[in-house]
This record gives C-alpha cells, sequence and structure tokens, in this order.
C-alpha cells in the first residue's frame, strides 16, 4: 500500500474527527485534560453497567454536573452536529452510553426517558442474562420477546445497539431485528486470540452484511501478545478486522480504563458486580505507545506508517463512527 498523504500525522490527527467508541475510565478533569491532549472529539462514555433505573440516573446528574464545571475542555453530545461543534471548539465531545440494559429494568418507557437525558448508545447485555437477552459468559438462550420490543423502541427513539458483550445467538438475532445499523463498539477477533468476548470471522462478517459497525478495542486481556502488547499490535488487530468488514465498517474503540482500581475491576467481572465471578484480567497495561488517552495521536501516527492513505485512516479514527451514529441518531 501507499500512505497517498501530503500532511504530516500530527496534522492529520489534529484535523480529523476522533472518536472512541468506548471509553470506561475514572470520570474527573484530568481525565478530561487528556482527552483533550489525545485529540479526542467524542467518545462513548459509560455511566451505566449494572446499575438499575435510579443509580443510573444518579449517575447522569453527577457526570452532567462534572461536564458543567469543566465545559472549557468537554462538552456533551446528542447529535453529530455536537461532535463537530466539539470538533471547532477544541474540546472532547461526551456521549452518555450504558454497557447494560439493566437500567431500562421492565418498561418500555425507560429507553426515551434516557434518550431525553441524553444517552446515546446501550448494550442489550453485559456477560450475562438480562431480560433482554444473553450475554458472551452464559449458555446463549437469544433475544428475548421483551428484548426484541427493547431493539424495536431503541431504533424508534435513536438510541444505538451495542453487542460488544452480548452472546453470539442473541447478537445475531438484534442484528437482524433492527431496522437500524448495530454495532460491536469494542471487540477484538477471535483469529488473533481464542477469548469468549472476541468475534469470529463469521460474526464479524454477518454484522458488517447487515450495515452494522466494528469498534476494535485494544484491552490488552483480549490481544494475542496480552500486556506485552505494542501500538503495531493494536494495528494488526484493527487490520485483521477491516479486511473481513471493510474500510467503511470499522473505527476505534479502545475500551481505555484510565484511573479505575482493582475495586472497579472486581465490579466489572463479577455477575451484577458482586455475585460468581465470570473472569478475570489479571494485570491491565495498556499497548506500548497507547497507554494513555493522551496517546491517541501515536495510532494515527502508526496506521500512516503501516501503509494506509490518508482518507481510509480518516474513516477508521472517526469518519465512520460518524456516519453510524447520524443513521441512528437522525441527526
Amino acid at each position: 500500500m501507499t500512505t497517498g498523504t501530503a500532511i504530516s500525522p500530527g496534522t492529520l490527527h489534529e484535523d480529523s474527527v476522533v472518536i472512541d467508541g468506548l471509553i470506561i475510565a475514572k470520570w474527573d478533569r484530568d481525565l478530561f485534560l487528556d482527552m483533550q491532549k489525545g485529540g479526542v472529539t467524542a467518545a462513548n462514555c459509560t455511566v451505566s453497567v449494572w446499575e438499575g433505573f435510579q443509580q443510573t440516573v444518579d449517575n447522569i446528574l453527577e457526570v452532567n454536573e462534572l461536564i458543567a464545571d469543566n465545559s472549557e475542555l468537554v462538552r456533551p453530545v446528542r447529535t453529530t452536529a455536537d461532535i463537530r461543534a466539539a470538533k471547532a471548539e477544541g474540546k472532547a465531545g461526551i456521549i452518555l452510553g450504558f454497557q447494560n440494559a439493566h437500567a431500562f429494568e421492565d418498561q418500555l418507557g425507560y429507553i426515551s426517558i434516557f434518550k431525553q437525558l441524553g444517552v446515546g448508545v446501550v448494550q442489550l447485555c453485559y456477560n450475562t442474562q438480562n431480560l433482554v437477552g444473553t450475554g458472551c459468559y452464559e449458555r446463549d438462550g437469544g433475544l428475548s420477546g421483551f428484548g426484541r420490543e427493547v431493539v424495536q423502541e431503541m431504533n424508534k427513539v435513536g438510541i444505538l445497539c451495542d453487542l460488544s458483550h452480548v452472546g453470539s445467538v442473541t447478537a445475531k438475532e438484534v442484528i437482524l431485528e433492527s431496522s437500524k445499523p448495530v454495532c460491536y463498539s469494542h471487540c477484538l477477533p477471535f483469529g488473533l486470540k481464542e477469548h469468549p468476548r472476541n468475534k469470529t470471522d463469521e460474526e464479524l462478517r454477518f454484522i458488517a452484511d447487515r450495515g452494522g459497525f466494528v469498534g476494535v478495542t485494544m484491552f490488552t486481556p483480549f490481544l494475542a501478545k496480552g500486556i506485552h502488547a505494542t501500538i503495531d499490535d493494536y494495528a494488526e488487530a484493527i487490520e485483521y478486522v477491516m479486511n473481513i468488514v471493510g474500510e467503511d465498517s470499522i473505527g476505534i474503540g479502545t475500551d481505555f480504563t484510565q484511573g479505575q482500581d482493582q475495586r472497579f475491576f472486581e465490579y466489572l467481572t463479577h455477575d451484577k458486580g458482586y455475585a460468581r465471578r465470570l473472569t478475570e484480567f489479571g494485570e491491565i497495561i495498556n499497548p506500548l505507545g497507547i497507554r494513555t488517552i493522551g496517546e491517541f495521536p501515536n495510532l494515527t501516527e502508526t496506521l500512516i506508517k503501516r501503509g494506509h492513505p490518508e482518507a481510509r485512516v480518516r474513516k477508521i479514527m472517526g469518519e465512520n463512527w460518524m456516519r453510524v451514529l447520524k443513521d441512528v441518531w437522525g441527526a
């Protein structure tokens, strides 16, 4: 491949819309400063995993206050126009997202309420069974009848369905049920490492062939070299997925856990945050070269160095996310 670019990687990064499809870092000013340093235009930021309706509303209230207190660094995002505005203002746009539909409880009406509160992306299951379907660490019973209604309501109000931690049968049924594009916001290929959270070539091809989207994570427990991985190993995973889904259906979803402590990971790795252990991550060290959000420009540079043309790099770093979000959100 030839680069086909006339500008430096640094300039390209500064000029591009850069979207991270999943950040579950510790919310504070230091994070916002690092997002600005890394040139992040917008990110899907987790505000709910195992929490129910009321606790999730409380989480959103807390995040909204934090955004207001740091309005010179960040702004809320409800539309892709807001993302463009964040870019123009030199701020990071915050997309509120869930990693579990648990906060919907058994009330379809809560979906529109969360949309009105600014939630733009919801993962349907987090690792285990809920009222919607099944996660990737259990025997997969597929999408429930209620789950079908949830997908239809999310389509109606404009919330993107995320399937990253969802079981393969449930994910397939959501893809077929949805009238809007759906995504794996943060996943890695099973072909590079056999892990329950990674997606097979067939799963990747199935979602892409039906208008879906794949964000590639760099979470080292799911990378072949684990904590010894580098930014080039991450780029290799991006290329592996792109060779299956195509350059128009791929983006970034780092799964940055920056600033989180061991207590937080214990919460994530147990069913409902406290029950049986589902998985064990071990030591969490991001790939060398992109260990912090502030090092995001290194990814653009790495992709250019590996021979990807400018137009493709822009797609990977954020333009593809923009298209999918607009398709789902309608604005």
